[in-house]
């Protein structure tokens, strides 16, 4: 049960920036007060303290981009053969507590089976697990990425696609995802090949946001990309191949972009051991994702954490290592921190997680060293909070 916890004389990274020997106090679920330790207010006193001295504390880390009924086992199409609602649920029920145990209080699902219940079963207390936004099925074109794997609906022109929204909405989505173009895991299907029209994007994407869906677009091949980002969508996930003008648009319309970068690898680093379809276009991928990932944080693009975790060699639980990998590619520690909170925040309209302040929902990670300073520290969480209450790692 969450109650009353100082957290005393701690380095505070609050999804901006950094400032030592700070306090925060925790009352319930949320965020009563942060500022100087040496200011504490009296109702420090008698809450109970948590000794931050020579420790670092963050918001809780925010994932925009796992699939909780996936393992991250070598073959993606032969694990979503065997899978059913309540199967699904329950092994999103494990995979659910390894993102707790990693610091990330927060995720978004992109395509899966009996999410929608496992949110809500998490949301009542009836298991632990991260905060998570389902998006239900994903949308594609018949006969596009992910036909055969089961996590997505076929859907063609812009009528029937503001009707499958509205289907999704319906049955329990909190997001949308709009598969815009082909992809790494599905055979006979060019990554970069272009799915949806404009028209089709806009109409999605047109009836979401009048009902206060976020969406994300799956898009990796440059036209997909900027089709999707002049419909308006809110994040692009893997988001490979960016252009001058791509980058221009994304920074200029405050578009989020998640890189996706450990799936990425996870898959071209496995020859002999994930499908060899797959890492053939993994492989072919990989720079061009390295100078997109540049060109995007010099045009000023704002960046969120997603792992695409549940794909092949991508455990769940894998958002630290996604934060290393956007800092190894160029990202400024400061940058990739606020990615993966407060942006990670906004991007799921989520206005009162990702950022540690007066009136902010308590959830929060201590780690032994300053993440900013050590990125390498977000692998080890020392304690995470969720809603003010201590989550048993």
């Amino acid at each position: 049960m969450a109650g009353s916890s100082y957290f005393a004389d701690v380095s505070v990274f609050d999804g901006a920036r950094v400032r030592a020997h700070q306090g925060v106090l925790v009352d319930r679920d949320r965020i009563a007060w942060a500022g100087s330790h040496a200011r504490a207010p009296r109702a420090a006193r008698s809450a109970r303290e948590v000794d931050g001295a020579g420790r670092s504390l963050t918001p809780g880390l925010i994932d925009c981009h796992v699939h909780l009924c996936f393992d991250g086992g070598p073959d993606f199409a032969a694990e979503a053969a065997g899978l059913t609602p309540a199967l699904g649920a329950i092994k999103g029920t494990v995979n659910a507590r390894k993102h707790l145990a990693n610091g990330v209080t927060t995720v978004r699902d992109l395509g899966g089976i009996g999410m929608v219940e496992l949110a809500r079963a998490i949301d009542a207390g009836t298991v632990p697990g991260p905060r998570v936004i389902p998006a239900g099925s994903a949308l594609m074109i018949t006969g596009g990425h992910g036909h055969s794997i089961g996590i997505a609906r076929q859907v063609d022109g812009a009528d029937a696609l503001r009707r499958a929204v509205r289907e999704e909405i319906r049955a329990g989505a909190a997001a949308i995802k709009l598969i815009a173009t082909g992809g790494v895991l599905t055979p006979g299907i060019g990554a970069t090949f272009t799915a949806f029209t404009l028209e089709e994007l806009t109409a999605a994407i047109d009836e979401a946001h009048s009902w206060d869906r976020g969406v994300a677009a799956h898009a990796i091949g440059a036209e997909g990309i900027l089709q999707s980002v002049l419909a308006g969508v809110d994040t692009v996930e893997h988001c490979v191949q960016v252009t001058s003008r791509i980058a221009k648009e994304m920074a200029g319309r405050g578009t989020f972009r998640g890189p996706t970068i450990v799936a990425l690898m996870g898959i071209a680093g496995n020859e002999g051991k994930a499908p060899a379809y797959a890492v053939e276009k993994a492989k072919a991928l990989v720079e061009e994702a390295k100078v997109g990932h540049l060109r995007a944080i010099r045009a000023g693009v704002r960046h969120i954490c997603s792992t695409d975790a549940g794909t092949p060699f991508n455990p769940h639980g894998n958002a630290p290592d996604e934060v290393i990998a956007m800092i190894g590619w160029g990202m400024e520690p400061l940058q990739a921190m606020v990615a993966a909170t407060a942006n990670g925040a906004e991007a799921l309209r989520i206005p009162d997680v990702g950022r540690i302040a007066a009136g902010m929902r308590a959830d929060l990670v201590v780690y032994e060293a300053d993440p900013i300073e050590d990125p390498t520290a977000l692998r080890q969480a020392r304690a995470v909070w969720k809603d003010g209450a201590r989550v048993r790692l």
